[in-house]
């Protein structure tokens, strides 16, 4: 299922030649910094600045931004380079002071996303305002807080949007600051396909030498752009100096990526591609008609138990499936990984599977005389 909300062409508001790219410090330090930082900037040809004017951080006495004694900053940067300017904004307060300074874009950050309350009153603060808007998606990984926040803004009139895609936090060991979790924006664009998908690289890897790949894998997903935190000198930088770059690096890794088109336009390839397509339906088939006679067998093994008087989970058996099932994959040079989340997955499916049939009493019989 997908969902037809009344999105505005990117192109209308954000004019680009693809990818989009919106980069800018971190921070807005100084106006020093701040104007020396997007002077180099459009000198590599982005296609819009951002800057941290109000800094959500984690602990108190990080920075947390100059605010509004920035503004001006921003206006004046505008005037020089000619290019719009993007901001982060959390509350109506913010949105009254951003527009009121020629703010050409607003975004919305993921610790903002994840209420919905906020949310709400930054949507009723731009009832009838026309300014085009960012929605990163929130801190956890919830598809239906991302959605509800673009809902709500949807309903007080806003037709000029886009997603932001910057990770999302985790307890689990990562090489990254926000892992990616790709699936999560790639199904948001599935239900929402004229919404424009745009990738913030920066606060996903957390750390420079990841950034690269991080926006090819995005480009090869077919976003539409990038938003990417640079610095003119990112050792001194006052906020997530490890994530940023300079403007000099950015032009490097811009020369360096490969863009892909979407379309098929030769026959020939479409014909190829057609008939790989196919031999994976058929594969996919034969997994879904095989996993069915397994859920059979898990059923019938749950009666077995219910009679019994047996548990559902036995540990024992659960970790030889689990490193069996691994095994197996490697011997087949398949990911590892991958094959024990699909029997997480397999194994979550069978214990409610027992579950049922642990819980289903046997019907009484009719005694009444026919």
């Amino acid at each position: 299922m997908s969902v037809q909300l009344d999105i505005a062409d990117l192109q209308t508001w954000l004019p680009h030649q693809s990818p989009l790219v919106i980069a800018g410090p971190c921070s807005a330090e100084t106006e020093e910094q701040l104007l020396e930082t997007c002077l180099k900037l459009k000198e590599t040809g982005v296609h819009a600045l951002r800057a941290g004017i109000w800094k959500p951080r984690t602990r108190p006495g990080s920075f947390e931004g100059h605010g509004a004694k920035a503004l001006p900053w921003v206006q004046a940067v505008k005037q020089t380079t000619g290019l719009p300017f993007c901001i982060e904004v959390a509350s109506p307060q913010h949105i009254e002071l951003a527009l009121k300074h020629e703010v050409d874009v607003l975004w919305i950050g993921a610790r903002t996303t994840v209420n919905p309350f906020n949310v709400q009153d930054i949507a009723d603060a731009l009832r009838g305002v026309d300014v085009p808007v960012m929605i990163k998606n929130p801190v956890n990984p919830d598809l239906k807080l991302w959605l509800g926040a673009i809902e709500r803004l949807h309903q007080a009139g806003i037709r000029k949007m886009a997603v932001i895609h910057r990770g999302f936090s985790t307890y689990e060991e990562s090489k990254y600051r926000n892992p990616p979790m790709w699936q999560i924006p790639i199904e948001l664009k599935r239900l929402l396909p004229n919404m424009p998908l745009i990738c913030d690289p920066s606060h996903i890897a957390g750390r420079r030498d990841l950034l690269l790949r991080i926006v090819q894998k995005a480009l090869d997903l077919n976003y539409e752009g990038i938003m990417i935190e640079v610095h003119r000198n990112p050792q001194e930088a006052w906020s997530d100096a490890a994530q940023q770059i300079t403007p000099e690096a950015l032009g490097e890794m811009l020369q360096r990526l490969e863009l892909r088109h979407p379309n098929i336009e030769d026959p020939l390839d479409a014909n190829i591609l057609d008939t790989l397509r196919q031999k994976i339906d058929n594969i996919d088939h034969e997994i879904v008609e095989l996993l069915a006679k397994r859920m059979n067998i898990v059923e019938q093994i749950g009666e077995y138990k219910k009679e019994k008087g047996i548990t559902i989970f036995q540990l024992e058996r659960w970790n030889q499936v689990f490193r069996t099932r691994s095994e197996w994959a490697q011997q087949h040079a398949l990911n590892a990984e991958l094959i024990a989340e699909i029997y997480k997955l397999i194994h979550v499916e069978s214990i409610r599977i027992q579950t049922e049939v642990m819980q289903n009493q046997a019907q009484p019989k009719d005694q009444t005389q026919g």
